[in-house]
Parts: structure tokens; sequence; C-alpha cells
């Protein structure tokens, strides 16, 4: 399949740090075989988990953010590549089905000027096929059986998550974001700022947890504009947990469960809400990265739990050596994932 570009054993190979004594996810994880096409192949492996890896920062440029979200695919799939596998984890359990071939589309993007109205257009029908082609391929891991994690891009590839999750489940699904922002804009062309609200418009999502949104930047406008939906809506924000103490963290986590968990569902994690983390929105306050850590395996460990998607992280912006870190991160919260949905199968 064109869309997407395989992960070989040789990349494989080349980006693990073999060590004497030490057994390392990339000795274990699954690829595609070179002669086999790669959704084909999610039919006939038994892995259960899928990586799949978005290297695009189109939406996110689209939305006037900073770019960097195209290089955390290679940066977490090197970190992951290198956890031990134990009796924690094993690498064994994933596939990795490999990336979103989005060449094409950055070259004919790369020109355009978010500013100009007729380029704006422009980004929206380029952002709109890599939406199409996101939610083909989630599709066909959910059909196959297996869970999908997706990495990478900016928020905007949350549409394709949950279009290709609903189409797969064949009723709309709920979602629950980790986010300092709503991603609720306007209808007014695909941008890494309304992924849910078009999936929300266009029948995909039945109910939205937002946890954690940033009181300073959610404008007057979407505020009214979630309480029109209050019924199939609901948030709480970082300043009433973290800073007034007027909501209790893991309280917060019991009420979002109770609103979510009833269908399949998503989870979104966006980088961006945890404090120095190098993101296109990146922010000095947020929760620790011990609470994202805690939030994903709490979500993971329901048995609706459907795909993660762990967006906005973008390397380039970290301080000068130490851009794995980003990466390092998102190893923990795949890893986090993968050990919530194995505890359910223990009990």
């Amino acid at each position: 399949m064109d869309s997407i570009i395989p992960f070989s054993t040789i990349d494989l190979a080349t980006i693990t740090n073999h060590r004497s004594g030490e057994i390392k996810f990339g000795e274990k994880m699954q690829t595609v075989p070179t002669n086999l096409n790669p959704i084909d192949y999610l039919y006939k492996c038994d892995a259960q988990f899928v990586l799949f890896g978005i290297p695009e920062d189109i939406g996110v440029r689209a939305n006037f953010g900073r770019l960097g979200t195209s290089l955390a695919w290679q940066s977490a799939i090197k970190n992951i590549a290198n956890l031990q596998h134990n009796k924690y984890c094993k690498g064994s359990q994933i596939l990795i089905l490999g990336s979103l071939n989005v060449s094409n589309l950055i070259l004919e993007s790369q020109d355009l000027d978010i500013t100009i109205n007729t380029d704006r257009t422009k980004f929206s029908k380029i952002i709109e096929k890599i939406d199409k082609e996101v939610s083909h391929i989630i599709y066909n891991i959910l059909k196959s059986g297996k869970t999908p994690i997706v990495i990478g891009g900016g928020h905007n590839n949350a549409y394709g998550n949950i279009k290709g999750a609903a189409l797969a489940k064949g009723k709309p699904i709920n979602v629950i974001n980790f986010d300092a922002h709503t991603d609720f804009r306007d209808l007014e062309g695909r941008h890494s700022g309304n992924g849910f609200s078009y999936a929300f418009d266009e029948g995909f999502i039945k109910k939205y947890f937002i946890f954690g949104i940033h009181e300073n930047y959610t404008s007057k406008n979407i505020l009214l504009k979630l309480k029109q939906f209050n019924d199939r809506i609901k948030f709480n924000t970082y300043d009433e947990i973290a800073i007034r103490g007027e909501k209790n963290y893991q309280e917060e986590i019991t009420i979002a469960k109770n609103f979510i968990s009833d269908e399949p569902f998503g989870v979104e994690i966006d980088l961006d809400a945890i404090p120095n983390i190098p993101s296109s929105a990146m922010t000095l306050s947020g929760f620790s990265v011990e609470q994202a850590r805690q939030f994903v395996y709490n979500f993971g460990n329901i048995p609706n739990a459907t795909y993660l998607h762990i967006c906005e992280g973008a390397p380039n912006l970290s301080e000068e050596k130490n851009e794995h870190l980003t990466g390092k991160l998102i190893g923990y919260l795949v890893t986090d994932f993968i050990k919530a949905r194995n505890n359910l199968l223990i009990f």
C-alpha cells in the first residue's frame, strides 16, 4: 500500500543498540515482511498492538503552530526499540506497521502561507487527504482485531483516528482527550485545532471528555459551544484541579471514566499538556509526566479502550542534545498503555 512506508527488519536492527545479556524490544518486535502488503499482513500476524507513525506537521502549520511534530515518530520508535523486553512488557506483542507516506503532501504544502485565504483552503484540502489515509489505516487495524497505537503528527490526526474507529465499530465512539486545549475550533477548514469538532459534527463522536484544559487559552466562544452540547461533552480545567484545588485529580479521572467507558473510546494524549515537553504549544504549567502516565494507564485499563494516540511532540524544539527525551516520554506512555491492556487479560 503506497500510503504506508513499511518499517523493515533492517530498519529495526539499525536503531537497536544490542548489548550482551540484554534483550531489547527491537530484537522482538514484529515488522511487515517485504513481500507482503502491510494492510493484508495485519490480518495474519499474532501481535496484539500495532505501532503506526504519522510524520507530519502540516496540520500544525495550518493552525499557526510551531513545526517539529513530523519528527516525533522517528524519536519515539528509536526509543521504543531500545526498551528492555522482560516480564513487565514484551516487544513481541507489537507489530510496527510503519509510517504514513506524506512526502508528496509536505512538498505540496511547503510554500503555502497560512495568512493567505486561498492558501488556507489548500492547507485544508491537503489535511483532508491525510484524514482519509489515517481513517482507512485505523479502520483496518481495528477490523483485524488489533489495537492501534498512533504516534506523531499534529492533533489534526485525531479526526482520522476517530472516524476510522467509528467505521470499524459501526457506530460513533467516545473520546477522552488529555489536553491543554479543546481542539474544538470552528469548522473553518481542517487543521490541528478542530479535529474533534469536525468528528463531532460528522457524527463520529458520541461523547467527548476534555481533561485539564487551560482556562487562559480557552476562548469564550468555545466555552459557549461546549455548553450547547453539555449532555455529550464534558470537561474539567487544569486550574480548578491543580491550582485552586476545587477538584481532585483521581476523582476527576473516575468522573471521566464514568462518562466515556460504556462505549468504545479513543485515548488522545497531547504532549502540550505536560510542562517543558517540546511541542507546538509548549507550556511551563501543566500536569506532570507521572500524572500523564497514570492517566494513560487508568484509561488503558478499561475494556472499551480502542486506541491510543500520542501527538504534538516536537523533538527539535527541545534543548540541544536532549531531543531524545520526547521519544523517551512517548516510550513510557506506550508501554503504560500496553501494560494496562495486558492487565485486563490477566484477570
